[in-house]
């Protein structure tokens, strides 16, 4: 809901490319500096308060924005302050929730866990943009005091959790040995590094959020209301996906290298068919093929990073998953943005299509080992 309410009314306000690509800049910075620190606490800080608390930093961020809006402020920059403020929440709070996972369900179990959970927070983001889109019809504050409510209640709930969250032990050494050892483990770990790297590179370079603004008011038409759809079906097709891969038996996830290097291509290909698209239908179409190709390749993903990493190990490891996954999206966004002030929408999203299937062709060359992935379950650290 806000990223679908701050993308609207900083490009309607200013009706320039680069505000969006700030917008990604501001989240992406204290991202790509407090994520491997943020791992480091998760692997020893009770994850249920991590969680608790950078959701109500989430809640206070939504409330300024409501004021600033109110307000009527003339300036953006506190609006990146605020986003600059929400990266750094989820700089904690990323690799506290994906690396809790594994504590709660057999390893047997865990890739059709991925798929529950990913398809769980992707049915929320099928509403989310899509009502949000709704409410920003009443005014941006609306959209932003809903974000505050929101989260406010995720705050609670994870507070409220009476289960331990998952600290394996304390792990030794100084703080700097701490925070590299998750990329050490990465460097030699040449399946773990192809998945993350690949990813990496593939939203880097070929993420087109940040330009869904543009074509909903300049290409397609179709209003805020119209942008809430378009964020939606993304998550759509990713749901839809989800749903199926959880209800694949452990038995016949086989080939998952296969499938992760086919969801990136399909990724790719389907960007380009939409940065092509001038019906609203066709776009709504390749949007949901991207969100469902995305899920394939989280799901592969996901499943080998917390599989292919040691208990003591998960908060820093899934650290660095989450530091290159959250730069790539918002770095990406700031790629987008700036190749679209300077090119046009259309070329940036063409090409950043055109670069994703690059990339997979050059990591299926550089990882045979991640391509040759079959059972996911009999990944090992």
């Amino acid at each position: 809901m806000q990223s679908v309410a701050i993308g609207w009314y900083l490009y309607d306000r200013t009706g320039d490319a680069m505000a969006l690509a700030y917008a990604g800049l501001a989240v992406f910075l204290p991202i790509a500096l407090f994520s491997l620190p943020g791992g480091d606490v998760a692997d020893r800080v009770d994850r249920r308060w991590i969680l608790g608390t950078a959701h109500l930093a989430q809640a206070t961020g939504s409330l300024i924005l409501v004021f600033l809006t109110l307000m009527r402020t003339e300036q953006t920059w506190p609006f990146y302050a605020v986003l600059a403020m929400a990266g750094t929440a989820r700089a904690f709070s990323a690799p506290a929730v994906q690396s809790l996972l594994p504590f709660l369900v057999p390893r047997e179990r865990f890739p059709t866990a991925v798929a529950w959970s990913s398809s769980a927070q992707q049915s929320a983001t099928v509403l989310g943009p899509a009502v949000g889109g709704l409410i920003y019809l009443a005014g941006a504050s609306a959209s932003f005091a809903a974000c505050s409510v929101a989260s406010l209640a995720v705050a609670t709930c994870w507070f409220s959790i009476r289960a331990r969250g998952g600290v394996a032990h304390a792990p030794g050494g100084g703080a700097v040995y701490r925070l590299l050892e998750g990329l050490r483990y990465l460097r030699v770990n040449r399946v773990l590094l192809g998945a993350i790297s690949l990813d990496l590179f593939a939203v880097l370079l070929g993420s087109i959020t940040a330009l869904l603004p543009i074509y909903a008011r300049d290409i397609l038409s179709v209003g805020p209301d119209g942008l809430g759809i378009m964020r939606s079906s993304v998550a759509v097709g990713a749901v839809t996906m989800g749903l199926a891969l959880a209800q694949l038996p452990a038995a016949r996830q086989a080939h998952a290298g296969a499938m992760l290097f086919t969801g990136v291509a399909v990724f790719g290909v389907a960007a380009l068919a939409f940065g092509l698209s001038r019906s609203f239908l066709l776009s709504l179409a390749m949007l949901a093929l991207m969100g469902a190709a995305d899920m394939m390749s989280v799901f592969v993903r996901a499943s080998v990073v917390q599989l292919g990493t040691p208990d003591e190990m998960r908060g820093r490891v899934t650290a660095v998953h989450s530091l290159f996954v959250g730069t790539a999206n918002e770095l990406g966004d700031f790629r987008a943005g700036a190749v679209a002030a300077w090119l046009g929408a259309m070329p940036a999203v063409l090409a950043g299509g055109v670069a994703t299937l690059a990339v997979v062709g050059l990591w299926a060359w550089l990882f045979p080992g991640l391509r040759r992935v079959e059972r996911l379950a009999d990944v090992k650290t």
